[in-house]
């Protein structure tokens, strides 16, 4: 009895076989990483509040370091610097990976953007599959791509034609191994993965219990998880991370993003607070959209649209309408181009040809992709990226030229 007792804490820290572990990145800066581990076979196996798989030894820059909760942050590293890291549960390594921290200051960034993908379907793995080798041509470079930025949408739940019903929407971690870790998980161990909140993240669609686990599992800066959020990269470019959904926590689905709410008394603050040139907004449902299936948001979101303009926001990311569209940038639209990119798994073919001038979009394009952008100073390139050759249109039906391409003054 007394032998079994020793033995059954050391037996408890020795991973099955049968599991799976992922290896990703909670948070990254100059000089800190976080990295977190777990499964995905059960309710809560991966993510802050995870119960722990057992004692982890974590080897990175020269050091060994110990972490009893799932996640660990390692300070004290070099900016622009390049590691390894690998993870270790009793005498099983279950997860490792490199990353290069960020720099201090600099001129240049690239980053994806990807929207409404989480279905676990081919085109999802295949649109994956297309970032992963982009990541891998550009990792040894002097511009190589530093995070992933969501723009909602992030798990989809599985329709039960028989039973008129959606299961498996997000709420259990079982749920994000084919829908988010699967797909993504060489990227993952790599660079953050930002993300924002689709209707399909909660009440609004799905279920209340999506919103904690997209909250428990998603990278946040700062280490805080909120429905909102703000970082900078390197003085170069600040980035807003916002809700523009109708999810609750209890109760029936209401509007986040009102005017008086708490989430835009904050945007006032952070919006007017000193920020580098490029200061870049993040979300799921578009201002100005041609369809197909969604209206654009303009009348439920006109005042972040005001601020946006008050404060020399020249470019917004968001989802939502399942393909690729880019607005004018004229008075409409306050000089900003706002982009959708709503087909990172799910897709609407059907053409919006005949309303892109009535709905102030210059580009469209009906494909699975993901978005490549760059900033290099006041020029800033956005490049839809597939598993096949893209082919944008635009408002009069001709070819249009790639990359999109914004200044600022």
């Amino acid at each position: 009895m007394k032998l079994a007792a020793l033995l059954l804490p050391l037996l408890l820290a020795v991973p099955s076989r049968a599991q799976k572990f992922y290896t990703y990145l909670l948070d990254l800066g100059p000089d800190y990483v976080e990295l977190a581990w777990g499964t995905v076979d059960g309710v809560n196996t991966i993510g802050r509040s995870s119960v722990s798989h057992g004692p982890a030894i974590i080897h990175i820059a020269g050091r060994t370091i110990s972490s009893v909760p799932n996640y660990v942050t390692v300070g004290g590293l070099d900016p622009n610097h390049d590691y390894t890291y690998d993870i270790s549960i009793g005498p099983t390594k279950v997860g490792e990976g490199t990353f290069r921290t960020w720099p201090a200051q600099t001129g240049k960034l690239s980053f994806f953007v990807i929207g409404d993908f989480g279905t676990g379907h081919e085109p999802q793995f295949s649109v994956a599959r297309a970032m992963w080798e982009e990541f891998q041509r550009r990792a040894q470079t002097d511009h190589p791509v530093r995070f992933i930025l969501s723009v909602g949408d992030n798990i989809y739940g599985n329709i039960n034609t028989f039973l008129i019903g959606v299961s498996h929407t997000g709420a259990d971690d079982a749920d994000w191994g084919p829908k988010f870790f699967g797909p993504y998980e060489p990227l993952l161990a790599r660079i953050p993965f930002f993300g924002t909140l689709g209707n399909h993240d909660g009440n609004e669609t799905e279920s209340h219990r999506d919103l904690p686990a997209f909250l428990d599992n998603f990278p946040f800066p700062g280490g805080k998880p909120g429905r909102y959020y703000a970082f900078t990269f390197g003085g170069l470019a600040k980035f807003v991370g916002l809700d523009s959904t109708r999810n609750t926590e209890s109760g029936p689905p209401r509007p986040f993003y009102l005017e008086d709410g708490a989430q835009f008394q904050w945007m006032k603050k952070e919006f007017a607070k000193p920020h580098p040139a490029w200061i870049i907004p993040f979300y799921h449902h578009p201002i100005f959209n041609a369809g197909p299936f969604h209206p654009p948001a303009i009348h439920d979101l006109q005042h972040w649209l005001d601020l946006f303009a008050a404060s020399g926001v020249k470019v917004v990311f968001s989802g939502h309408e399942h393909n690729f569209q880019v607005s004018e940038a004229n008075d409409r639209s306050r000089g900003i181009r706002f982009v959708v990119s709503g087909a990172g798994g799910e897709l609407r073919p059907g053409s919006v040809q005949s309303v892109m001038k009535q709905a102030n979009i210059a580009l469209w394009a009906p494909q699975n992709h993901f978005l490549e952008v760059d900033i290099d100073g006041k020029t800033m390139t956005i490049t839809p990226l597939s598993f096949v050759p893209m082919q944008v249109h635009d408002a009069n039906g001709q070819i249009a030229k790639l990359p999109v391409v914004v200044t600022l003054p």
